[in-house]
């Protein structure tokens, strides 16, 4: 394409028309890794998709090279786009896998804790009924954010996934805090 385009930049006519071709192209690349670039890498998508605006806006005025120069850049941020969504993709299908194993695990341990303490155990230095119930009222919370965060996983949004799990991993943490399983 760029062979092509280099060619006919000395007839201004061929020169447009291979310009429009460079434009096409990037804009059928861009729109192929569209739906997964939105998921994973949007602020990429925007910026591609605001070069290849760039490479329009010139071409409108007969600024051929510049329109060339930028679609061609539009192109290349298409394949970057791809790889990016892809890595990001990975990226994030790990970190959920980690706290799908590590949560429930906690969960399980933090109600077992509170069975225990309703049942008469022991209660650690500064908890008393009134934060037990607390304590126990958040963990309901938190089973529906979970809840929450397990379905969006299971749609396939895993950054909605993520961020509802990493709240429940931070208030999780400072339950147990409370309920005197960490220190």
């Amino acid at each position: 394409m760029l062979g092509i385009a280099l060619l006919a930049a000395g007839c201004g006519n061929a020169q447009k028309e291979a310009t429009e071709a460079a434009i096409n192209a990037a804009q059928m690349a861009i729109s192929a890794v569209q739906t997964e670039a939105e998921k994973y890498v949007p602020d990429q998508l925007q910026a591609a998709q605001g070069v290849l605006q760039s490479a329009k806006d010139a071409l409108a005025k007969g600024d051929y090279q510049k329109a060339l120069a930028e679609a061609q850049d539009a192109a290349n941020k298409a394949k970057e786009l791809a790889a990016a969504a892809t890595a990001k993709n990975e990226e994030w299908t790990k970190d959920w896998a980690e706290l799908n194993r590590s949560l429930p695990k906690s969960m399980d341990a933090v109600k077992r804790k509170l069975e225990a303490y309703a049942r008469g155990a022991q209660m650690p230095e500064g908890l008393d009924k009134d934060k037990l119930a607390e304590a126990k009222t958040e963990y309901e919370q938190l089973k529906q954010v979970w809840a929450d965060a397990s379905a969006a996983a299971a749609r396939g949004n895993l950054g909605d996934a993520l961020k509802k799990a990493s709240g429940v991993k931070e208030v999780l943490a400072k339950l147990m805090v409370m309920l005197g399983m960490k220190s």
